[in-house]
């Protein structure tokens, strides 16, 4: 069993790269809007709406630490400033290493003009129904990056299996063969 953590500030490409990586490998891809889509509707961005959606994501990693899958993809925005989102990582963590999984952390980080431009992207749009009101979208991406730290500083992170990839400039099939060849996935 693997699981890729595949994280970074919105619009850096996680869903997109995940979507690649999950062509390229057997492993299969929950990308967190998964969650996200299904609640929205119903509860808005509430503190409900993140609650079940933190339940339905344990339910599922431990769901999948059982099964017979290769593996999964997950993606996430780690705010490196808030030790709950360390926590949280942790906690995944260890539902998958209790079973004897490897954990592989794969960061993505892009400038910011890349990523308002793809926020906009209709592929994003097309996945992401709760990003389609763009204003709404571009000024919650601005204001989190005021607000949190979302991408790590150099070292930070000590994990063996550990990458870090500037995807500014790389297509997200790119940034998929250099994840799946570094980490013989």
């Amino acid at each position: 069993m693997k699981l890729v953590l595949l994280f970074g500030p919105q619009a850096v490409g996680k869903m997109t790269v995940g979507q690649e990586l999950e062509k390229i490998t057997d492993l299969k891809l929950f990308h967190n809007h998964m969650t996200i889509e299904l609640l929205e509707p119903l509860f808005k961005f509430s503190p409900e709406m993140w609650r079940l959606s933190n339940l339905f994501r344990t339910e599922i990693f431990k769901a999948v630490s059982v099964s017979e899958l290769k593996g999964l993809i997950f993606t996430y925005v780690w705010a490196f400033d808030q030790p709950e989102d360390w926590k949280y990582v942790d906690d995944l963590c260890e539902i998958f290493q209790s079973k004897g999984a490897t954990i592989y952390f794969v960061e993505l980080e892009s400038e910011m003009n890349v990523r308002l431009e793809r926020n906009k992207s209709s592929h994003r749009l097309e996945h992401k129904p709760t990003k389609r009101n763009i204003d709404w979208s571009e000024n919650e991406l601005k204001e989190s990056m005021k607000k949190h730290r979302l991408n790590s500083f150099n070292g930070e992170l000590t994990k063996e299996h550990y990458i870090k990839i500037n995807n500014t400039k790389l297509s997200a099939i790119e940034a998929a063969n250099l994840i799946s060849a570094r980490f013989n996935l």
